[in-house]
């Protein structure tokens, strides 16, 4: 079994330099209030939870980041920028014809990214199938999936929930962005869902980068986990 390469912190990326990055992605996108609701989570998993870089982007033993709410792609490229996976320079051209940066990310086109997304629903299930498929080649790297909350409100997503709790993936991790925008907005339903199932559940401040890579960092052996992002707002 291979020992993981990670073998120093990374360091923070300022918030003040991915607030410039995501400044240089500009033109009509409805969507950058959904992507800046994801902003907190994705940089702390870059910088101080995943086991990936841009020279690992090929390892079957890296982890894996899987963003289902890929309508709003912005934070995403933005730290993957600041990351190095690709160059600043594609930031400004997002969106447009001849750019890799399109308003849902592909995973064909932008290096580090796992997976083509933006139609709800289907990230969860990926995740639930990666984490399978590393277990079978005996592969022990973490899938951590952001859904939206009213992502949730999809049936793909209940059936890929309930069966990654009956198979014990304790290698996946599912981050939730909670701000009430589900159809069913109950305060601490989400947590409950999960926790019915026999998920690890743990509920955050989103914004709190603190208890982010508290919540984020911690793995069950045997059964999921879930972060419950909470961030004020509906997106």
């Amino acid at each position: 079994m291979r020992t993981m390469t990670l073998t120093q912190r990374r360091g923070d990326v300022p918030e003040r330099e991915l607030a410039r990055l995501m400044s240089l992605m500009t033109g009509d996108e409805k969507h950058s209030a959904a992507a800046t609701s994801t902003l907190d989570v994705i940089a702390v998993l870059y910088d101080r939870v995943l086991d990936v870089s841009p020279q690992t982007v090929d390892d079957p033993w890296r982890d894996r980041f899987l963003l289902s709410k890929g309508h709003g792609p912005m934070a995403y490229y933005a730290v993957l920028a600041a990351h190095g996976f690709f160059p600043e320079s594609w930031l400004a051209g997002w969106a447009r014809f001849d750019s890799p940066l399109g308003y849902h990310p592909d995973r064909t086109l932008v290096p580090g990214v796992e997976i083509s997304s933006g139609s709800l629903g289907h990230g969860l299930p990926l995740g639930v199938g990666t984490a399978l498929g590393l277990r079978a080649q005996g592969i022990g790297s973490r899938v951590v999936v952001l859904v939206g909350d009213a992502e949730l409100d999809e049936g793909s997503n209940h059936e890929a929930l309930e069966l990654a709790a009956a198979l014990g993936l304790g290698a996946l991790t599912v981050v939730v962005i909670d701000n009430r925008s589900s159809s069913y907005a109950v305060p601490g339903r989400i947590a409950e869902r999960f926790s019915v199932e026999g998920w690890h559940v743990a509920a955050v401040d989103g914004r709190d980068r603190v208890a982010l890579e508290k919540a984020l960092s911690h793995r069950e052996v045997e059964r999921p986990n879930v972060v419950v992002a909470e961030v004020e707002g509906r997106w």
